[in-house]
């Protein structure tokens, strides 16, 4: 009798151990992908715009191909006053799982919701300028190709700083339509530097167009010509909401 309650306890203690490392390791597993997608994001993001670009928070839910990440901050060029360029509070993902560990991810959706830009008008410098001007030459995508069927950008608030340029305002603010691109990466290959120019470049095309009336002519004359030149932001859709007007 003794025998086999010893056996019992060392089978319980053999399934408990199994367990709590299957639930350590299902732990380690969840973090080492969040932070794998937050370092993707951030050093793809960094090298692409030239400025700092941080994650607050990222969440992969590898087994549901669902990636979510929190409170990203593009930083401003050197010499503006502004504590960031651009912040987005919420990107949302879903991903076909058998693709993930693919050479080729496939994306179903992405939505970026929440985002304020912040252009800032110094003498003759503009910060977005500074981040769209290196954006207008190919680049040559080297990371894992990415195929997405729907992007969208919800809910875009641009704050301009026109502090010291004669007849404008200080201060303005106007909103954005929604952004969809779709398709993106079917005819070329794209990877996380090239989405993320993708995204600066049609959020800097609406801001040209939607703010001509509140911006200096001579900024929405820039970023445009800059534009012209940059490569293709994809099939690009802006929804409703014009400068100044709520949605």
């Amino acid at each position: 009798m003794r025998k086999r309650t010893k056996r019992l306890k060392k089978v319980l203690y053999a399934i408990i151990t199994v367990a709590v490392l299957a639930v350590v390791g299902a732990v380690a597993v969840a973090l080492l992908a969040d932070k794998m997608a937050q370092t993707a994001v951030e050093t793809a993001g960094t090298k692409t715009l030239n400025v700092v670009v941080k994650v607050g928070k990222a969440n992969a839910g590898l087994l549901r191909g669902a990636v979510g990440m929190q409170n990203i901050t593009v930083a401003n060029p050197a010499g503006f006053e502004g504590p960031a360029l651009l912040t987005l509070r919420r990107v949302d993902i879903t991903a076909d799982t058998r693709s993930l560990l693919s050479d080729e991810v496939h994306i179903r959706a992405m939505r970026l919701a929440n985002m304020e830009v912040f252009v800032e008008q110094k003498a003759l410098r503009n910060n977005l300028y500074d981040v769209v001007r290196p954006l207008r030459e190919p680049q040559r995508p080297t990371g894992k190709s990415l195929v997405i069927d729907t992007l969208e950008i919800a809910n875009i608030t641009v704050h301009a700083s026109l502090s010291g340029i004669p007849g404008q305002p200080p201060t303005a603010q106007f909103t954005l339509g929604n952004i969809t691109m779709t398709d993106i990466g079917r005819d070329e290959k794209v990877d996380a530097a090239v989405l993320i120019s993708k995204v600066i470049l049609a959020v800097a095309s609406g801001i040209a167009e939607q703010g001509g009336d509140i911006l200096p002519k001579d900024t929405v004359g820039e970023i445009g010509g800059l534009l012209d030149k940059a490569i293709d932001i994809g099939r690009t859709i802006f929804g409703p909401g014009k400068a100044g007007e709520p949605k």
